[in-house]
């Protein structure tokens, strides 16, 4: 079994910064692709960042310039600094990862139950 935990979220005012972390924990042979998904209340999830397993990152054009993704494979950990928060970033900030249990076998999505970010304005 694999368990992600995020941390690192709370009440920032807008221009403010914040750092989320997301470990992950159990029976893991390897990390893929990692990212963090948002949720907003009322709306759908969505993609922010993604970061492969050999460091090469994507942004969704809101945050770009603003945010930044990153990762420490010895610590199976990721991590995201975000700067410059805006009221329209609050949301729930959900970490994914596609990991590989079994050697040699294909990696299964995980997800963690999110952490909250509140920018006020």
């Amino acid at each position: 079994q694999v368990q992600l935990v995020e941390s690192g979220g709370g009440l920032v005012q807008a221009g403010g910064s914040l750092r989320l972390s997301c470990a992950a924990s159990g029976s893991i042979v390897s990390i893929n692709d990692m990212g963090w998904y948002r949720q907003a209340p009322g709306e759908q999830r969505e993609l922010v960042a993604s970061i492969t397993s050999d460091g090469s990152t994507k942004y969704a054009d809101s945050v770009k310039g603003r945010f930044t993704i990153s990762r420490d494979t010895a610590k199976k950990s990721m991590y995201f600094q975000m700067n410059s928060l805006k009221p329209e970033d609050r949301a729930v900030y959900i970490c994914n990862a596609n990991v590989v249990t079994t050697p040699f076998h294909y990696g299964m999505d995980y997800w963690g139950k999110g952490t909250l970010v509140t920018v006020s304005s």
